[in-house]
């Protein structure tokens, strides 16, 4: 705050005080009748007075502390408000800078989360990926392994593999089993192997052997051939895990479906969805 300071000469103040006060003192006439002046030189004395008063306390206060008398300016009242007035605004300024930081930091953090999110999905996803075609890597052929030699086991395969679909379609369920069992046995990499393992595992979950027919299926749809029948076997899969009390495999195996097979037929999709409520599949 500015400040101006007032030293008054003693001498000079002396004089004010000793010579002012004589004629400030001097009683006025009574009556108006006897007052030789008007009511405007009246004021005047009247201001000459408190000039005096005034004059006279700042020379008792110098006289007493011996310390400069200080004299405030007369627009320090205007000039303290100009400051508080600036001090108001930096302190709006400076809230709506905080809010504008904060809700940076806010959008920053949310923006953090978001791909933090992201990337749990995808790797969630990759997770679930990895693990059936884990187990589809790990598959063995234990259960054909166990079969005896089928008929039409020996010669041309494509007769081998007709013969096992007619008797399969014949109803005779069991001669079926042993010759995809057979055929898959002589002939394991052939261009057939894999539905002869998918008609195999059809054969195997009628007679209620679900880890059989899971191997089974696990072989046929290794490598997730683009054929008629690979959607059914994915499905079919999923069916065998749920027997199995496995259903979180199951889940993750119905979740490959529409991502592998996504123009799957609509009797196979909806037997998914059957299957996926038996699953508790989230």
């Amino acid at each position: 705050m500015t400040r101006s300071r007032l030293v008054l000469p003693a001498l000079a103040i002396a004089v004010l005080a000793t010579a002012v006060p004589s004629a400030a003192q001097t009683p006025l006439p009574a009556t108006p009748a006897e007052d030789p002046l008007d009511a405007r030189d009246a004021r005047r004395v009247e201001r000459m007075e408190k000039v005096v008063r005034e004059l006279r306390a700042i020379v008792f206060q110098l006289r007493d502390t011996g310390k400069p008398v200080v004299v405030q300016p007369a627009d320090t009242d205007a000039r303290m408000q100009e400051l508080s007035d600036r001090i108001g605004d930096l302190e709006q300024t400076l809230r709506r800078l905080n809010g504008s930081l904060e809700t940076a930091t806010f959008e920053l953090e949310q923006a953090k989360r978001d791909n933090a999110a992201l990337k749990t999905q995808i790797q969630g996803l990759a997770d679930r990926l990895a693990a059936v075609e884990q187990a589809a890597a790990q598959a063995t052929p234990a259960a054909g392994e166990e079969q005896a030699a089928a008929p039409g086991s020996e010669g041309n395969p494509t007769e081998a593999f007709a013969k096992a679909r007619q008797l399969m379609l014949a109803g005779d369920y069991d001669g079926a089993e042993a010759a995809f069992a057979g055929f898959v046995q002589t002939w394991p990499d052939g261009p057939k192997s894999p539905e002869a393992r998918y008609w195999w595992g059809k054969t195997l979950s009628v007679r209620g052997a679900h880890a059989e027919a899971a191997s089974a299926y696990l072989g046929a749809i290794r490598g997730w051939p683009q054929t008629s029948w690979a959607p059914d076997a994915v499905v079919e899969l999923a069916r065998s895990m749920v027997a199995l009390k496995k259903p979180q495999d199951a889940c993750r195996t119905l979740a490959e479906l529409p991502k592998r097979y996504p123009k799957a037929p609509a009797n196979v999709t909806s037997r998914a969805t059957a299957t996926r409520t038996q699953a508790k599949c989230a």
